[in-house]
C-alpha cells in the first residue's frame, strides 16, 4: 500500500449555472514532503466549513484503482490525480479493507478513518454534470476521510502501514449493525446522527 499522489488546493471563486461560489475541490498534485496538521494539509483549505473539514474530516483519500473505472465511465473527462478533490490518492487501501477507527501511518503522520466520503454538489461542478453525484453514489466508490492522530509530513510514493485495525465481526441484522456503528468512538458525529435517525425509522 502506498500514496500515489498528494494533492492540495485553496478555495477559489467559480461560476456554475449562472451562480458564483467558493470551492476548493480543484486540487493539484504537489511534489516533496507536505505537512499534515490537525485540520488540513499545508497549501490546502476547505471552502465551506459547515459540511467540509474539521478534525473529523481533515484529510480526504480516494483509491487510485477507481480511476480506471471512471475513465471508462467518463471518457471525455480530463483525469488527473486529485480529480475527486482528494488530498491523498492511495493504492491498495480501499473501503472493503478498512473499518472506522483503523489507523494508518504515512511518513511521520498517523491518521484514523472516520467516515466514508459523501459528495456534495461541488463534485457535479468539478465534472460539469448534474448526474455525477448520483453516479458517484451508485458506483460504490466513495473514498473516505481521516482525522489526524499525529501530525507529520507525507510524500507521494510513501508506504501506507495499518498500525491499528478494527476487526469487523459481522451483524445478525440491520439494527444490530447500526447499533454497533453508533457506538464506535471513531465514527464522525455527523454520521452518528444520521445512523441514529435511520435506526429510529427502522424501529417504527
Amino acid at each position: 500500500m502506498k500514496v500515489v499522489s498528494v494533492n492540495v488546493g485553496m478555495p477559489s471563486e467559480v461560476l456554475w449555472k449562472g451562480m458564483t461560489g467558493q470551492t476548493a475541490i480543484f486540487k493539484e498534485p504537489v511534489p516533496g514532503p507536505v505537512r499534515i496538521g490537525k485540520l488540513n494539509l499545508t497549501g490546502d483549505r476547505q471552502a465551506d466549513l459547515t459540511v467540509h473539514g474539521g478534525e473529523e474530516k481533515a484529510v480526504c483519500a480516494y483509491p487510485a484503482e477507481y480511476y480506471d473505472y471512471w475513465r471508462q465511465e467518463l471518457p471525455d473527462a480530463p483525469f488527473s490525480w486529485g480529480m475527486f478533490g482528494e488530498n491523498l490518492t492511495t493504492e491498495g487501501l480501499r473501503e472493503d479493507s478498512l473499518c472506522i477507527g483503523d489507523q494508518v501511518r504515512i511518513g511521520s503522520a498517523v491518521l484514523m478513518v472516520t467516515q466514508p466520503r459523501m459528495p456534495c454538489y461541488k463534485l457535479a461542478l468539478r465534472f460539469d454534470g448534474d448526474d455525477m453525484i448520483k453516479h458517484f453514489l451508485t458506483s460504490g466508490r466513495s473514498g473516505f476521510y481521516f482525522s489526524v492522530i499525529e501530525p507529520g509530513e507525507v510524500s507521494a510514493g510513501q508506504k501506507i502501514e495499518i498500525v491499528n485495525h478494527h476487526l469487523y465481526l459481522g451483524a445478525t441484522q440491520h439494527l444490530d449493525l447500526l447499533e454497533r456503528a453508533v457506538k464506535t468512538d471513531a465514527l464522525s458525529r455527523s454520521w452518528k446522527t444520521e445512523l441514529l435517525a435511520r435506526a429510529r425509522v427502522d424501529q417504527t
